[in-house]
């Protein structure tokens, strides 16, 4: 067993000149920044007055797993003998709010993954299960991560 360790900083920016002295004085805006990376420019969600340009943590999250899923099942298709040459993934996330919280209900990743060799498409498929398995992230939260991929061989 091994740990791993990881660290960044987050850098609130968003002070007006009177602080959090009320709930519209303040813009929700963070530098992310992590050592030899590019920052990201983060915000709320534009529903709780957030800057729509920026990444926003229920978008980083949806990334999160994706990315996950992806660089998992890229190893599983290595091990399985299938030549992968396309993949793009359009995750959805629902997150229902109450009160002043909320929680994530469900995310969906939707791959779209290309195979070198139609013989492989049904082995290709089947290997999302292992790879989500395999995920860290998906294993790390506290709601169901659905698949619904499409292999085709091009």
């Amino acid at each position: 067993m091994a740990d791993h360790h990881y660290a960044l900083e987050v850098t609130w920016t968003g002070d007006r000149g009177t602080g959090t002295s009320g709930y519209r004085d303040y813009a929700r805006d963070v530098l992310l920044e992590a050592a030899g990376k590019p920052v990201l420019e983060g915000s709320a969600d534009r529903p709780f007055r957030g800057d729509p340009a920026r990444w926003n943590p229920e978008e980083l999250l949806l990334a999160a797993l994706s990315q996950c899923h992806l660089l998992s099942y890229l190893h599983l298709a290595v091990v399985h003998g299938v030549v992968v040459t396309a993949y793009a993934d359009s995750p959805l996330g629902t997150m229902r709010q109450e009160g002043i919280g909320g929680r994530f209900t469900e995310v969906v990743l939707r791959p779209r993954v290309t195979v070198a060799d139609p013989a492989t498409v049904r082995t290709a498929t089947r290997i999302h299960r292992d790879a989500s398995e395999a995920c860290f992230i998906a294993a790390s939260v506290n709601f169901p991560v659905r698949h619904e991929p499409v292999v085709v061989a091009g």
